[in-house]
């Protein structure tokens, strides 16, 4: 079976290439590179350095692969609403390029990774399958029309398809030096600095942690698993329910620096309450997270001691700079 991994130089890209590789598939991928790192491509796999919104050249790069897992995403969420051109772009267009290649190749399954973002604010958490999408911001309302995408084109082409939710994924391998997301990952490389991290708003905001060996074993099953065609699946563990506040002591005590967070104003429309269940998971995969909040807090920090620290990149256009821009983009605070 030959499978292609879209974002395959990216975090989640690379550990899913990585895990097929291992069980024998025969993988081929593409990056653009514009968030991805060539360290991260595994040594087996066949790299292509393409933009997904590259119709034709996907379509030769596709080959005659059965499987394509459409990882690549600007996954910028706070930022999708001061560069909105930059994130749909590549997220709906991206999208539709990628599938559309994906069925002219003649692929029998699409496996999309969207987002909670698709979610919102809904009335209660955690987020089931089954709840309406009430996406809040550009990056949201692109995984969204994505998604319609896909069911749509699939259904009338004749493809699987399966639409999976990983969410708010940690672990080695993340950028580190991308101001714009990886709220870990930031507050890490600024407290190995002996810099004092930034929270937005009261840091109250609430979220689930995946650590990246968690949801790589269950996403890696999805080439042939028969169950899951034609479902939406959340894909993260919806215990440890924490505070970003909370995240910010671990971290601190964790790499022996003091706790003095920085407190700006609350982003525009980052939603209060984020985790999903994980019981459709559980059915239809088997999923079972093995790996705790700080085991995957462990990961980052040794990977970015093992790594070095890095000054922060500040790679994307702010196409939108108004009041309501965070002034740690804006002033380049990190």
């Amino acid at each position: 079976m030959r499978v292609f991994v879209t974002g395959v130089a990216g975090f989640l890209g690379s550990h899913l290439a990585d895990a097929l590789i291992a069980e024998g598939v025969e993988v081929a991928g593409c990056d653009s590179m514009l968030g991805g790192d060539a360290a991260n491509i595994p040594a087996d796999c066949e790299f292509h350095e393409i933009d997904c919104t590259d119709r034709v050249a996907m379509q030769r790069a596709i080959g005659n692969a059965s499987v394509v897992y459409h990882c690549a995403a600007t996954a910028y969420e706070g930022l999708s609403v001061f560069s909105p051109t930059t994130v749909t772009q590549n997220i709906t267009q991206a999208t539709v390029a990628t599938l559309t290649a994906a069925i002219a190749a003649g692929v029998e399954r699409f496996v999309f990774c969207s987002s909670m973002a698709r979610y919102g604010t809904q009335d209660v958490v955690p987020f089931v399958e089954t709840m309406t999408p009430k996406p809040q911001d550009p990056y949201g309302i692109a995984k969204v029309a994505a998604e319609d995408l896909i069911r749509n084109l699939c259904d009338v082409h004749g493809l699987d398809w399966v639409i999976v939710v990983p969410h708010n994924i940690v672990g080695r391998r993340q950028k580190y030096d991308d101001p714009y997301r990886n709220v870990i990952s930031i507050m890490a490389n600024l407290m190995l600095q002996s810099r004092r991290p930034y929270i937005y708003g009261d840091g109250e905001q609430r979220r689930c942690f995946s650590h990246i060996d968690d949801v790589v074993e269950p996403l890696a099953r999805l080439t042939t698993e028969a169950s899951v065609v034609g479902e939406v699946i959340n894909l993260g563990p919806d215990r440890e329910f924490v505070t970003i506040n909370d995240v910010a002591a671990r971290l601190a005590e964790m790499i022996g620096v003091p706790l003095d967070p920085v407190y700006v104003d609350a982003r525009p429309q980052e939603v209060r309450l984020a985790n999903c269940s994980a019981d459709k998971a559980r059915r239809l995969l088997g999923y079972q997270p093995h790996r705790s909040l700080d085991d995957a807090l462990d990961d980052v920090v040794r990977f970015i001691r093992q790594r070095g620290t890095k000054p922060f990149r500040y790679h994307l256009e702010l196409e939108l700079e108004t009041e309501a821009t965070p002034a740690t983009w804006r002033r380049r605070l990190f």
